[in-house]
């Protein structure tokens, strides 16, 4: 933990960066849970559930291929303002969700918000690589997970209850607020980077990318690499876990809570234990290991209690699996083509997410059990491991540790 106070204290652009993710993130999760559990309160279908938690990453795909060009033509401290300011709007209008006939705005201000967050995310990745050095960058990405898994934690379990006492309109007054701080702590931010804007279209940008990805199709693998991360989509599964097993000895909000905030207690102890263990010969193991967490997750599914405990050891690997093959990802390609390159990244492991989130629903209502497509998602992992072990056998893939 030392080194990632260093880290802030050294970099100031960082620090305050850091504090903005971590009041925006904090508040993002206050409408996350208020949203699963008005769905669950509206006695709406599985296919529902799925869709939602589907529109939470399926946003980040259809704008990627834009982003990542605009990201490298427009200054990233405008643009980031922009985009919380989006976000801003689209979680304050959540007030007007009543009952099952606004789904439809619902499903409409999901994917405005949650486009915006993975647009905002997207820019501010591409940006770290220009102000730190490679063994900075990876504590950096570390850090920014653990912020999102603090965030995660502690937002998760306090909207958990101010869902149960003062209702969901509240959680979404609470998330708009604070990133009405967010902004105005961005605003007040100077970031003072080299910025070279493109006289390139965003059309011919967006064929340049393709050019590089077919001269040097590692950096395709390692984004596929990373994709296989976006498996870790659970949002969906946790809600039917709740409504199926749970509800009838806890508050659905409260188990909502809980849940995610004992699957983000591992997500933060995570990288401070295994984090500098970690190198590109052991990131294999850490696929297989998540696979195993998994695995374990599903054979005491049933058990609330001890699907708590299982939800930590699940969290555990994630971070690190997230944060080192971003990072691998980033300095293993020309700076030329960082917001493009990021842009395309999340496209991929959004894309997983959805996927994922898509399969859980369509295979809940298919008579799978939910032990039996968490099973299925370990494999994935499993499936993974196999596939990043040839890509660094089969490619010359730089060490930055």
């Amino acid at each position: 933990m030392n080194e990632y106070i260093k880290l802030l204290k050294s970099e100031p652009v960082l620090k305050r960066l850091s504090v903005i993710q971590l009041i925006a993130y904090f508040g993002a999760w206050f409408s996350n849970v208020a949203i699963y559990t008005l769905l669950l309160e509206m006695k709406v279908t599985a296919e529902v559930v799925a869709f939602v938690a589907m529109l939470h990453f399926l946003s980040g795909v259809i704008q990627a291929p834009f982003s990542g060009s605009i990201i490298d033509s427009m200054k990233p401290k405008k643009l980031m303002l922009i985009l919380i300011s989006i976000e801003i709007i689209a979680t304050f209008l959540l007030i007007l969700i009543n009952d099952i006939t606004d789904l439809p705005l619902l499903y409409v201000l999901i994917f405005f918000k949650m486009a915006a967050a993975s647009f905002y995310f997207t820019t501010e990745m591409s940006l770290l690589p220009k102000i730190l050095t490679a063994d900075k960058l990876q504590k950096a990405n570390e850090l920014h997970s653990i912020i999102w898994s603090l965030s995660y934690t502690f937002g998760m379990a306090i909207s958990g209850f101010v869902v149960y006492m003062l209702g969901v309109k509240i959680a979404f007054l609470l998330d708009a607020l604070i990133f009405i701080v967010s902004f105005f702590l961005l605003f007040r931010l100077e970031i003072d980077v080299t910025f070279t804007k493109s006289t390139e279209n965003l059309f011919e940008m967006m064929k340049d990318v393709f050019r590089y990805l077919k001269k040097y199709p590692h950096a395709l693998h390692l984004m596929l690499v990373h994709s296989f991360v976006g498996l870790t989509a659970f949002d969906a599964l946790v809600a039917l876990m709740v409504d199926k097993y749970y509800a009838s000895i806890i508050a659905t909000s409260l188990a909502l809570g809980l849940l995610h905030s004992f699957r983000a207690i591992g997500l933060v102890i995570g990288p401070i234990v295994i984090g500098n263990w970690v190198n590109n010969k052991r990131i294999v193991y850490i696929f297989i290991f998540q696979a195993i967490a998994v695995w374990i997750w599903a054979s005491v599914m049933q058990n609330f209690y001890l699907s708590l405990l299982a939800s930590i050891l699940v969290g555990f690997f994630t971070t690190t699996l997230w944060s080192y093959t971003y990072t691998l990802l980033q300095k293993n390609i020309e700076e030329k083509y960082y917001g493009r390159i990021v842009a395309y990244n999340d496209m991929l492991f959004l894309g997983t997410a959805a996927l994922t989130s898509f399969m859980i629903g369509f295979l809940a209502t298919n008579d799978y059990s939910l032990e039996a497509i968490a099973i299925i998602l370990g494999c994935g992992f499993a499936f993974g491991a196999v596939y990043t072990s040839w890509v660094f056998k089969a490619y010359n893939i730089s060490n930055f540790k």
